[in-house]
């Protein structure tokens, strides 16, 4: 959520920026909510006023033995009024705060300028992609291979877009998950969290998918009204909402396993076979919680962290500074890093990194204490360290042999009793 008075004082600047981003800014219905949110102020804060000098009037009026009937009647026409204005000016509230809701967050001067995903820019790159020697197979086709994998009871049970996976290729997907957070807690310095799979309205506006990316969601209506996380950053981030951190505490750094769920409702067509876009997967989410003047050095932090999780693999990837029209709704700035596939012979998304600055926290309401005893918005960052379920699929396509077999990577081999194939 975009601070207020930027808005009142900057307007003409703020709309400049979000054209960045494809986002028109009805500067005329700003304008008409804030003149009519400044006269109901004025008139609630005069009758306010008006209230409080007949009661003085009416104490001393009493102290005289006078009639005060008249003053009477006036005080209850003046609370009529007043209880009007009070609730007229709730309204506009809320036409106001939906306004500012959907307002994505203004780019750092940083982020490249551009209209779509190909204006992205590449950072650097780690590895060169392998050269074989043999036809090779995707991950659906080496998994079939070895009845691992399995499309079929997936959508008996479910539907289209989930998977069942077996034996050996689940074992490795659990490797994975457990490399990751082993990484993340010993060498990073993360401290690992369990959340909740099922979170409410609330936690869903304070990072951001609510109101706009209700499509995107699995929702669990009534009784409950409650809806599925899409990521782990939801109910990671809402930690802080409502809360006053002290500065010495900061910064918090967390790092947390669950399942994803997303409808992908935006995505018909696209990456219809195998795993790469799924309804329900696995994440392992790093979470940033920090001070507005560092929030920049963790997001190459945060990105560096992720990357370790490749290299450690000896997977080629490339980091992607994303532009303007491509980054998140929350997002100021962020690096997506991509891992390549030799199947589809490109590189694929398998992380966004991307540093949010106040915009979760004033939905949150999640501050820090400053050694002067005031209070300020703190910074938000995530990012993914890894999708679990794009690791699983670049590590077996870039690492199997002739024969269809899979060469466990060595820091995974621990995680089989050192056996080095699969």
């Amino acid at each position: 959520m975009l601070n207020n008075k930027l808005l009142r004082n900057n307007i003409d600047l703020v709309a400049k920026k979000l054209s960045a981003r494809g986002f028109e800014l009805n500067i005329e219905k700003f304008h008409q909510l804030e003149n009519k949110r400044k006269f109901l102020q004025t008139k609630t804060e005069e009758l306010q006023a008006l209230r409080n000098n007949k009661s003085k009037e009416i104490g001393l009026a009493k102290s005289k033995g006078a009639d005060i009937t008249t003053l009477l009647q006036e005080v209850e026409i003046n609370a009529q009024e007043l209880k009007a204005c009070e609730t007229e000016f709730k309204e506009l509230s809320e036409q106001i705060n939906n306004f500012l809701w959907v307002i994505p967050n203004i780019p750092h001067e940083s982020v490249p300028i551009g209209a779509s995903e190909k204006d992205n820019v590449v950072v650097r790159q780690y590895g060169e992609p392998k050269k074989f020697d043999f036809p090779i197979l995707d991950h659906v086709a080496l998994g079939e291979k070895h009845g691992w994998i399995d499309f079929a009871n997936a959508s008996k049970i479910s539907g289209s877009r989930f998977v069942v996976l077996y034996g050996k290729l689940v074992k490795l997907h659990r490797a994975l998950i457990n490399f990751m957070l082993d990484l993340h807690i010993n060498e990073h310095g993360y401290k690992e969290v369990y959340v909740p799979y099922i979170v409410n309205k609330t936690t869903l506006f304070g990072t951001g998918q609510l109101p706009k990316f209700s499509d995107d969601l699995f929702h669990i209506p009534a009784p409950y009204d409650y809806y599925l996380i899409p990521t782990a950053e939801v109910p990671v981030t809402n930690l802080v909402r409502d809360e006053i951190i002290n500065i010495d505490d900061l910064p918090l750094k967390f790092v947390c396993h669950t399942p994803c769920f997303r409808s992908e409702a935006g995505s018909y067509g696209k990456d219809t076979r195998g795993m790469i876009r799924n309804h329900q997967f696995e994440k392992v989410e790093l979470v940033h919680i920090v001070k507005p003047e560092n929030s920049y050095a963790a997001l190459e932090e945060l990105t560096r962290d992720a990357e370790k999780v490749l290299q450690k693999l000896e997977l080629p990837y490339q980091v992607i500074a994303l532009c303007t029209k491509d980054i998140g709704f929350s997002a100021a700035k962020t690096y997506d890093l991509e891992v390549w596939l030799p199947s589809e012979n490109k590189y694929r998304e398998i992380s966004s990194c991307s540093n949010c600055e106040d915009f979760q926290a004033r939905r949150m309401q999640a501050r820090m204490r400053t050694q002067n005893n005031t209070t300020e918005y703190l910074h938000t960052l995530n990012g993914s360290g890894l999708a679990v379920g794009r690791t699983l699929i670049a590590v077996i396509e870039n690492n199997q042999d002739e024969n269809g077999n899979i060469h466990i990577p060595k820091v995974l081999q621990p995680y089989f009793n050192n056996q080095a194939i699969l």
